[in-house]
């Protein structure tokens, strides 16, 4: 099987720490079961240095290893696809925290300032809701 690039090695020994609490050794390193099997889409978008590529990287080799991490959300396509997807979604009442989690990182990610007011309106009833 492949080896993982020393930037995903470097993600996954800090989710190490945070996670399972094992602390990896400097060096070349192979994450253990059980990390992988405590990761998720969510914390990999929030980790430091993991940005597309590396995340991508992550989930493939998890895949090797017989351990499937979900994506968030699509990856790749413009912010705009994303956007119409997430309001087709919250329109139809089926969108969930994480895709609107993954969705404002991505977007912060990539230093969008647009959000579409369609999605606005959808977050804000959210908001509403969950504080009434």
């Amino acid at each position: 099987m492949k080896t993982l690039s020393v930037r995903a090695q470097n993600v996954l020994k800090e989710l190490a720490v945070e996670l399972t609490g094992e602390q990896p050794p400097k060096g070349t390193w192979s994450p253990s079961r059980e990390l992988l099997l405590a990761l998720t889409a969510e914390r990999l978008v929030t980790a430091r240095n993991c940005g597309p590529h590396t995340m991508r990287e992550i989930i493939d080799w998890a895949q090797g290893c017989g351990v499937t991490i979900k994506p968030a959300i699509k990856a790749g396509g413009s912010l705009s696809e994303m956007w119409s997807g997430l309001i087709a979604n919250g329109s139809a009442g089926a969108l969930t925290s994480s895709e609107i989690v993954s969705a404002l990182q991505r977007s912060i990610r990539r230093k969008s300032v647009r959000i579409p007011i369609a999605f606005q309106v959808i977050l804000v009833k959210i908001l509403l809701s969950s504080f009434e």
